[in-house]
């Protein structure tokens, strides 16, 4: 189907139904976000708990083994929803979100704490490859960018509601109260890990009432029920035609497709397109600002109160600037926003990285923090993640989302585990510095071999990144 057909029938969408069901598929992404940042707020308080405040080794270990979880759930995402559909990961991930969620905050022994995180991962490894797939699967070409940017959304409202959880939650610390004692030292930490297992219950609840993408539908042969699934969203001419078009572009194939085609022929350019962007999401920098928010607002001058308001202001600043990525993607487009986030970031960063160098404090270096997380709100956020779900055909989406997410968290793992390093190696300026070359390589990459993708159809995206 033309590209102008597609823009014609674009006022004739479902909007409500399609709303519907990208919010619920959006909620893998809430959970996600949440469970992802919670364990910074209740970190003071488990550490009490566990004995574990001054033993660095056993708090790095417990904040990070939530990474090996989604690398875990990363790997058998792909194949299990290659097998059993993409509704039912949206309802393992739900149930392991609640497991998880009620486990860790129950947990009396350091050990069963770590294993909770460990299967929270997972839930977090799953969600981050079907939901953005689902979303993308599910819907029109002329407004796809937006609908799986819901994902995105969702993250970082996920992520937010944690810190206003985690601020609700704590109580004031009475002058000479030892923590270990006070109510946040025995309870207070179990219900910010407890918060996310009623979201997680609605989230199984409604995933029992979203239809099975229509792409695995027809990738199984089920034509009839895809053209159902898809003639709620757009009209039924529309329906069949795109139900025509994935047909083609899977041959009618409807076996298992061994994970070692995303590495051969034209496959292999779609994949290292996919694996890059991914890394760069994650090495762009950005995520360092959340992650070790203390040590940067420390070293521009901040106190600790400061420093508690000013995630505060970036955590909504992430929130306000993903709506204008859902805004501008379907207009501006994918490869543009990519450009302008990659090019935008490293200018920041030189500035950032002078600053630090200089020795600013203040409000000048808070303004330039949220404006690097404004410009990765609006563009490599979102973007990555609309990419990676568009690139891969049909036949290879699965395992090559998979493999492009699994690239994704390792690249996390490095991230997290090399900024402390980096920052007593290089200093702040040159860490930030060094985040500005990789922003500025990964300009010149996009440039050079991503095509704009914004109101292709899935099936021609294939053709339009090979040339074939």
């Amino acid at each position: 189907m033309s590209d102008k057909k597609y823009n014609g029938e674009k006022n004739k969408v479902n909007s409500r139904y399609l709303v519907f069901i990208s919010l619920i598929a959006g909620m893998g992404g809430y959970l996600f976000g949440y469970d992802w940042v919670v364990i910074g707020g209740a970190k003071p308080f488990y550490e009490v708990y566990f004995s574990i405040a001054h033993i660095p080794w056993l708090q790095g270990w417990v904040m990070s083994s939530a990474l090996l979880g989604c690398i875990l759930g990363v790997i058998i995402s792909g194949s299990l929803s290659d097998k059993y559909g993409r509704k039912f990961m949206m309802l393992l991930a739900a149930i392991i979100f609640a497991v998880s969620a009620f486990g860790t905050g129950a947990a009396t022994t350091l050990n069963v704490f770590i294993l909770f995180r460990i299967i929270s991962g997972i839930g977090i490894g799953i969600a981050s490859n079907i939901s953005p797939m689902y979303l993308s699967e599910v819907s029109p070409p002329a407004v796809r960018g937006k609908f799986v940017a819901i994902y995105q959304l969702a993250v970082v409202l996920g992520i937010l509601s944690a810190q206003v959880a985690n601020w609700l939650i704590a109580r004031p610390v009475i002058p000479g109260e030892e923590i270990l004692t006070s109510w946040n030292g025995q309870m207070g930490w179990r219900w910010m890990f407890w918060v996310p297992i009623f979201p997680a219950l609605l989230y199984l609840a409604l995933s029992l009432v979203v239809p099975e993408s229509p792409r695995w539908l027809v990738s199984r042969g089920n034509y009839a029920k895809a053209t159902s699934v898809f003639s709620r969203i757009v009209n039924r001419v529309c329906a069949e035609e795109l139900i025509h078009e994935i047909k083609e572009s899977i041959s009618n194939v409807v076996e298992a497709v061994p994970l070692s085609t995303l590495f051969k022929g034209r496959a292999l350019k779609i994949t290292v397109i996919g694996v890059t962007i991914a890394v760069l999401q994650q090495w762009c920098g950005i995520n360092v600002v959340f992650n070790y928010a203390q040590e940067i607002f420390s070293a521009a001058g901040y106190s600790v109160s400061d420093m508690l308001f000013n995630i505060v202001i970036t955590g909504t600043v992430n929130v306000i600037f993903t709506f204008v990525g859902m805004y501008t993607v379907d207009r501006l487009g994918r490869r543009s926003l990519m450009l302008l986030g990659t090019i935008g970031l490293s200018l920041i960063y030189a500035v950032l990285g002078g600053g630090f160098y200089f020795q600013l404090e203040g409000i000048p270096m808070l303004v330039l923090v949220v404006l690097a997380i404004a410009c990765y709100a609006m563009t490599l956020a979102p973007v990555t993640w609309i990419v990676i779900s568009e690139i891969f055909p049909t036949r290879l989406r699965a395992k090559g989302m998979a493999v492009s997410t699994f690239a994704l968290w390792t690249a996390s793992f490095l991230l997290t585990y090399t900024f402390p390093l980096l920052n007593s190696g290089l200093g702040a300026y040159g860490t930030f510095w060094l985040y500005g070359v990789i922003c500025v390589a990964g300009f010149l990459f996009i440039r050079r071999y991503l095509p704009e993708t914004k109101g292709k159809p899935l099936e021609e995206i294939e053709r339009l990144i090979t040339g074939e």
